[in-house]
């Protein structure tokens, strides 16, 4: 694995290299500048300002070019490496056409990072630069036409904000973020089920939520579906379903709502005769009562879900009863993610657990099923 940390001057770039060195072994790989260093990165007086580095270095992992960068760690991939040496997209064009490559952005507020440039400085007696000369000579270095670092920054699959001012923080959010994942990469089967899920979402009509469903048997895909109005009536984004597109909460008039489910459609479009026996169905929200008694009735083994929904306890209570297990998957943290709150990407697993929280789940269920007087006409 190679992460490469991308960003401005003192975004953190350096202390993230740091803590995946220290924390989960990783080593420290150097990609010659082709340039002079760029005036953001020197004091008041243009004299080049040192990067903190409190490791030495080995110089037998500093290259020249990227291909020779490449061919060393191709050779080396299942190690682990890190590179704050991104320098333009070319480095980030012949750098992502590895698939053990995974390019990271971090940034920072402007007058964040200006405050630990000039504490850089000062630490090695050279002259700050005022707050005006540092904005004007970070807009050139990040937004320069041809040369400025904007544009690679956004490519990240993953983007960090690093505005803490502590390193207990920051270490304990890259902690519950869990960089060196191996599903950042490729991902692993309920991770690229749930996409999937996702990508169907995308196609739902319905004018309350996107809902999307895949039913698996044996890790191929039997059938797809999203929510929305049944075939050959107008869509509910057009005005074909009078519930969704009113103004009344989640559960309210649901027996006036024209739309099928995800998880209708996609059973609906399998069948019981081509889903059989251990068949898992994935949608990125938890299945309501109504979709959880057909999903039990076609003999779906497992229920895996992504977000909540308003009776996941009911719904639970129907697949604790009918031996169908419910799986909460939280995939690994992408897009942008603000370390200053020192929690991010927490996962299940950081909380206790996918299996905990199922367990907490069938106990409701069952100590609901066990009160009758919810059978007691009130």
């Amino acid at each position: 694995m190679l992460i490469g940390l991308c960003g401005g001057i003192c975004a953190g770039k350096t202390s993230i290299a740091s803590y995946l060195i220290q924390e989960h072994q990783f080593k420290r790989i150097r990609l010659a500048r082709p340039d002079g260093t760029p005036v953001v990165e020197k004091s008041a007086y243009n004299t080049r300002v040192p990067t903190p580095d409190p490791r030495s270095f080995d110089e037998e992992l500093s290259f020249p070019t990227t291909d020779a960068l490449l061919d060393f760690v191709t050779l080396r991939w299942r190690e682990r490496w890190v590179t704050t040496d991104i320098w333009d997209e070319k480095v980030v064009d012949a750098l992502l056409r590895r698939p053990f490559f995974l390019l990271v952005s971090v940034d920072a507020p402007v007058s964040v990072r200006w405050q630990r440039f000039m504490e850089r400085c000062l630490k090695t007696n050279l002259n700050p630069p005022t707050l005006e000369q540092f904005v004007l000579r970070n807009d050139a270095h990040l937004y320069s036409p041809g040369t400025g670092l904007g544009a690679l920054i956004e490519r990240a699959q993953l983007k960090l904000l690093n505005s803490t001012t502590s390193l207990a923080t920051l270490n304990s959010s890259l902690k519950s973020l869990d960089l060196p994942n191996g599903s950042r990469l490729r991902p692993s089967w309920d991770q690229y089920f749930m996409r999937l899920a996702d990508l169907a979402a995308q196609r739902s009509n319905c004018m309350k939520r996107a809902v999307g469903c895949v039913i698996v048997r044996e890790k191929r895909v039997i059938s797809t579906g999203y929510n929305g109005t049944p075939r050959g009536m107008t869509n509910c984004n057009e005005g074909g379903c009078p519930r969704c597109n009113s103004a009344l909460p989640g559960g309210v008039g649901l027996s006036t709502c024209l739309c099928l489910h995800a998880e209708e459609n996609a059973l609906l479009e399998a069948g019981r005769d081509r889903i059989g026996e251990g068949a898992i169905l994935y949608c990125n929200t938890c299945p309501c009562l109504t979709c959880s008694v057909k999903i039990t009735q076609v003999g779906i083994s497992e229920v895996v879900y992504n977000q909540a929904y308003l009776v996941d306890t009911k719904t639970a209570e129907i697949f604790a009863e009918s031996g169908v297990r419910l799986r909460q998957f939280s995939p690994p943290r992408e897009g942008l993610v603000d370390l200053s709150t020192g929690v991010a990407g927490l996962s299940l697993d950081a909380l206790g657990g996918a299996e905990d929280t199922y367990e907490n789940m069938v106990d409701d269920a069952r100590k609901f099923l066990d009160d009758e007087s919810f059978l007691r006409p009130v």
